[in-house]
This record gives C-alpha cells, structure tokens and sequence, in this order.
C-alpha cells in the first residue's frame, strides 16, 4: 500500500532537516514559516512537536520565518497556520521519530515496536537498553526527504496537545524585549525616510546639503522621490526627518476621487463582474421580498506601533529583519529591486506590533535594506505614526447588495448577492510587478503587480459570500473593481468581514419579516450539525430568551459563520448599550476549531477577533480628500479603547482527533453583524453603513 501524500507544505520542503534539529546539550529546535503575530502560533507549533517527538515542550525551541534556516510556507495569513504549518510540523516530526526509532532498534537489536520514547530516551520499557535522539543525532542524517510512511500519534496518545500551555511569546513582549523597535546592531545608525506628502506627488527640489550639515547625520539618500536619511542617534534622525520635510519643494496635483459615499463610490467605478457561485433557479413562489445594501470603509490597519525594520549590507550580503508576515515572498522582491540573488539575500522574522495583514513591514524592510546599502552600517528605520496610517495598505472598502425570497412558511426560497470590492491581495510576492512602496518611488520607479483577486474558493474579496445556510436557489455576483483610489491589500479576513456582516445582518432582517426569533431562524436554514452546535451553544451561553424586549437602551444580537466556509466554526451574542455612542458590553462566543492545541490559545484568538472586529464597527473608517489620506493620527483614525472592551466569554467546541481549522479569523465578519442586530434590537434602526458611529445611528433613524 502506497504511503498517503505529504502535507502540501511538507511536499514542498520535504527535507526533514528544513524542519528538526537535534542539538549537542539534548533540546530540539524546530524551525516552521509560519510566523508569531501574537496569534500563539510559537506555542502551538512547538506543542505539536513536542507531543510528535515525544519530549518535554521546556526542551522544543522554535525558529520561524527565517529564509536561511527554515521551509518556505509563503505567507502567515488566511488562517491557515495550524491547517496547513501545523499538518506539515506533525508530519515531519512524525517521520523524524520513525527514523531514529528504527535506528535505536538496529542499534539495541531489537524490534521497532519494541521500543518506546519518552523525554526523548528510546529505549526497551523495563530493562536499561536505551538510547536517545541525541546519542544517535550523528548517525541519522535528516538531509533526507519525508516519504509520508510515518503515521502520527493517535489523539487517545495526546498529552501535550489539547492543553493551555502558557505562551511563550509573552514574557519577552511584556518585558519590553521582544520587539525589532528594539533592536541593536553593532554600530548601527537609525534611519528614517521622507514620504511624499501625496500618493501623486513628485519630487521636484531638495537641499540635500541643510540635510547633510546636522549634528550626526551619516548619509543623505536621494533616488527620484524616495529620501531617507541616517544619523547616529534616534533623535538626530527625528530632527534631520523634520529638516527635510522643509528642504524638500514638490510637485503635488490633486487626483483623488471625492469623497462620497462608499455606497456611491464604488458601484460608480468600472468593474470586471464574475459570477462566483450559482445554485437551483428562482421562481418558487414567494410571500415577501427583500433587498437592503450594506458597505464597509477602507480600513488601516492601524497597528500600536509603526512598522520598523533593521538591515546589514556586507561582503555582498543583505541580511533584513522584518516583522512582514512572509519572509520568502519579501526576500524575492528585495533582491529584485536591489538587483540581487535571492540566495544572497536573508529575510529574519522579528516581532512587531500585531497587524494581521499586510501593513507597511514589508515596506519598512525595503527602506531598511535601500538604506543599508547607501550608507554602508547596520540600520534600523522606523516608521512614524503618520506614515503608517496614510501610506501602509488599507483593507478594500466594500459594497454588498443582498436580495431575498421568503415562503409562506417563512423559509428563504432564493437569494441573491451581489458585491463590489478593490483587490485584497497586493503583498510583494512572486510574480510580475514589486508591491513595496519604496520600488514605486525610485528613479526608474518598478511597476506594481496588476490589481486581480484570487479565485473562489476560498476567494478574497468574494470571501464567505456564498452562505453557509440551505438556500435552494442561490447566486453570487462580484464586481471587481480593479481601479483603487487608495493603496489597498491584504486585511484581516479579506472580504468575509463585509460578507459576512452583510449576510447576518439581512438574515436578522428576514427573521423579523418572517416573524421568526433570530436564532431559530438560522437553525432552521442549517444542515451543517456542526454549524447548529456553535449557534445553540453561543445562544445557550448567553442565556438567549426568544422574543425578549428590549428596553430602548440595551440590545442583544446573533450572528454565525464558517470561515472561508472551510475552517473554524464561529457565532457570538453581542449585547450593545446604546448612550452617545454604542457600546459593546458583552460578547458570548462559541467557536469549533476542529481539534484543538491549545484551549487557552484559542480563546485569545478569538477573543481578540472580537475586540479588533469591534473597533472596526463602531469607529474606524479612513477619509481623504481630492489630494490625500486625511488620517493620520489617533485623533483622525480613533480605535477601540481599554475602557471600551467589553466582557467576553468563549465556549471552545473541541473535536479531539478532528483536523485543526483556521480560527484567527472567523470572528470578525459575525461580531460586525452581531453588534448591528443588537443595535436594531435595542432602538428598533437599521444600520447598513459601516462604522455604526452616533452620526451613522443617528441618519438610519432619521430614515427609517
């Protein structure tokens, strides 16, 4: 019998050595592209190991995101870390055991079966024959290629996954260590770059010499319209930033569209439209008709701290480190602008400042390694808060038009989606064009990669339109607008956030023109007895009452998806309180990842998806002008505060043995929608703009 097919990330890297190592004083390093955003990934990677190797966790180290060391696993996105990453880690570590217990055996001549492994000792269960990885380290070569002949643990066998473990990413973070702001490089100097005040503006004079003349300045770098400068000190390249800014004249038209209407704007733009799925034929007979639009805004992603990065120019040899979240996709269009081979050029994962998409790391690296080069030391750039609010990438603002047929029975009989929305999917990667922002600024300037979106499933901007809920007619229509006035890419959950507030919003809409309590009304449209056991027990934990009234004030609402329709299982309760603004008080979440490794790690997940998916709803939009970003400070772009997170609480439905599902990002398109139907339950208005600002509440109520 032939052995089954490698995990596709292990098919890809399949040297056993890209993945495990066994080092001289008896720990294990790991090594996985799948990167720490503060999602947990390190604690959970190095869980699975440890369980599949069968050593202590204390003794598993985990380097992730490092082209000179570990597997290329692309990008850190779509949910996808434990399904795919955490496959392949298991796979390979599976093999990695096979190896060197079939070599104990040899070496103890005895039968593989045998023997057992324990804190790493191979050895024969009550006698003293006994070995260890490490012993037999020099004698199993692991430059190797896994075969798939090793089969993994049984869940039954777990004792390490499954459990909530402490995270191993927090006590650097917490001591203030653990960041690349951080970073110090022997005798680097810090670096910062001048960006043009708009996205159209040229460059036209500049007084390099004004610039030059300061107190520590190391170098002046000036390539068409991209300027960076380097000091010694941070607070002398802060002041040579500033003296810049004024030593610099520019040519600077207004080409921006105005600023209208998401709702309006979009729908007006040209577009490329695709049918993404169809199912049945409408025409059953039909009591009540429906049709209502929702939008979302260009998003930031307005990451705590600005993006930073740190590079070395030496012997021929760039070294840059990032905290992008692909570092081979990075390390490839790097090299491309500087001219280089890839193999010349090393790409290290360092921490930053969580972002979940792409936000200006990538662009921080290549003005690092630009800069390094020019001025010959190490060099770490930072970023400031304004540049990072109007220059990294915005998430795609999005238009969803949802129309539906209701039966005499109350049942949804056809539905029809339409959507409008730009690109998600503009990271630098392989392919033609350089998506980093410094290469649009250089003289000749490198292309950017001709705006597309990925196909459905599981789609990007078309990402969780198609319900998961048993309609019999059905079809979904995208309208690809491919011209952006604002930089837009990756953000996360792509289009499910609009998706799926769209659907859950107007599934509420339809259970009140059906006369049917929310959450029977989703019950009802489910097959998926999976999908049903998160919305009975996100109900149940909230106590739901069917019919319960709200007092004009306070408000609770449901909402239900499966990410990408493929991967963890999510539905929250929201309840709002509604004053001078909206508040979320509470949320009851109920999430089926599929098998489980670490309870608690899953937990932060989501409870974070909420409180970000929460800030997106009630507050965050980005607006321009005729000639640029108008936010560019908290005060423009305000976020959810300490004081605004509201009480959460998360039923986790385990499914030992089942397949991990992606989980990072199936909180964001239900918590929109949940705090949306709580506000019509409270007030009796609904809101179909986004975000759900007073100013927003108050022109639906106005119009309804």
């Amino acid at each position: 019998m032939s052995a089954p097919p490698l995990p596709a990330n292990l098919k890809a890297n399949p040297r056993l050595d890209r993945w495990v190592r066994f080092n001289p004083d008896r720990t294990v390093t790991v090594f996985s592209g799948k990167v720490e955003l503060g999602q947990g990934i390190e604690t959970a990677m190095a869980q699975i190991a440890a369980e599949e190797l069968d050593v202590p966790l204390e003794r598993v180290a985990l380097v992730a995101g490092d082209t000179a060391a570990g597997p290329n696993e692309g990008f850190t996105a779509g949910s996808q870390s434990i399904e795919q990453g955490g496959t392949a880690m298991r796979a390979a570590c599976a093999e990695v055991r096979k190896l060197f217990v079939e070599a104990a055996a040899r070496r103890l001549e005895v039968g593989a079966s045998e023997l057992a492994v324990r804190d790493g000792t191979i050895e024969v269960p009550g006698t003293d024959h006994r070995t260890s990885y490490w012993d037999l380290a020099s004698e199993v070569s692991l430059a190797r290629e896994a075969t798939g002949e090793a089969a993994p643990k049984p869940a039954a066998s777990y004792s390490i996954r499954g459990k909530s473990v402490p995270r191993r990413d927090l006590p650097a973070k917490l001591a203030g260590a653990a960041y690349i702001h951080d970073m110090v490089l022997p005798g680097m100097v810090h670096a910062r770059v001048l960006r043009p005040p708009t996205y159209s503006a040229r460059l036209v004079a500049f007084d390099t010499d004004a610039v030059r003349r300061l107190p520590g300045v190391v170098s002046v770098v000036v390539n068409g319209n991209f300027v960076g400068v380097c000091a010694e000190r941070e607070e002398q390249a802060v002041r040579a930033l500033e003296a810049a800014r004024s030593a610099t004249r520019w040519d600077d038209p207004p080409v921006m569209p105005e600023p209208v209407e998401i709702r309006e704007l979009l729908p007006r733009l040209p577009t490329e439209t695709k049918t993404v799925f169809t199912k049945g034929t409408a025409g059953a007979a039909t009591a009540k008709r429906l049709e209502a639009t929702y939008s979302r805004p260009y998003l930031a992603h307005a990451s705590i701290g600005p993006s930073c990065a740190a590079a070395v120019f030496e012997g021929g040899k760039l070294t840059v480190w990032t905290h992008a979240q692909g570092s081979f996709p990075l390390r490839g269009q790097v090299a491309r602008v500087l001219g280089m081979k890839d193999e010349d050029v090393t790409v290290i994962h360092r921490d930053g400042a969580g972002c979940y998409g792409h936000n200006g790391a990538d662009d921080a690296a290549l003005d690092a390694a630009l800069l390094a080069r020019a001025c010959g030391r190490p060099v770490l750039v930072q970023w400031t808060r304004e540049d990072e609010l109007a220059w990294a990438p915005f998430g795609s603002a999005m238009v969803v038009k949802l129309t539906a047929g209701l039966d005499a029975e109350g049942k949804v009989v056809d539905w029809r989606h339409e959507l409008w929305s730009h690109s998600h999917v503009r990271r630098p990667s392989a392919g033609e064009g350089v998506n980093l922002l410094a290469a649009w600024h250089l003289d000749p300037p490198f292309a950017a990669s001709t705006p597309r979106d990925a196909p459905y499933p599981p789609g990007t901007g078309d990402r969780n339109s198609v319900p998961l809920y048993d309609f019999p007619a059905q079809e979904v229509l995208y309208h690809f607008v491919a011209e952006m006035p604002l930089r837009v890419s990756a953000l996360r959950s792509l289009g499910a956030y609009a998706n799926v507030f769209a659907i859950e919003s107007f599934m509420d809409e339809l259970a009140l023109a059906a006369g049917v309590d929310p959450v029977a009304f989703r019950l009802k449209h489910l097959a998926d007895p999976r999908a049903k056991a998160v919305v009975e027990a996100a109900a149940r934990a909230a106590d739901w009452k069917p019919g319960a009234a709200s007092d004009g004030v306070r408000g609770r609402g449901i909402a239900f998806a499966r990410y990408k329709n493929s991967s963890a299982y999510f539905a929250v309760v929201a309840e709002v309180e509604v004053a001078e603004k909206i508040w979320l008080r509470r949320a009851f979440a109920a999430v089926d990842a599929g098998g489980v490794i670490n309870p608690d790690g899953l937990r932060n997940q989501v409870e974070g998806g909420i409180v970000q998916a929460a800030s997106w709803t009630l507050k965050e939009a980005v607006r321009w002008d005729r000639s640029r970003v108008l936010t560019r400070s908290w005060e423009d772009y305000p976020i959810l505060k300490f004081d605004e997170t509201p009480a959460i609480e998360v039923v986790v439905l385990d499914q030992p043995g089942s397949p991990g599902l992606g989980a990072g990002e199936c909180a964001a398109g239900p918590t929109a929608a949940a705090i949306a139907n709580a506000l019509h339950h409270a007030l009796g208005v609904r809101a179909r703009d986004l975000p759900l600002t007073p100013e927003r509440v108050a022109a639906a109520m106005e119009s309804s």
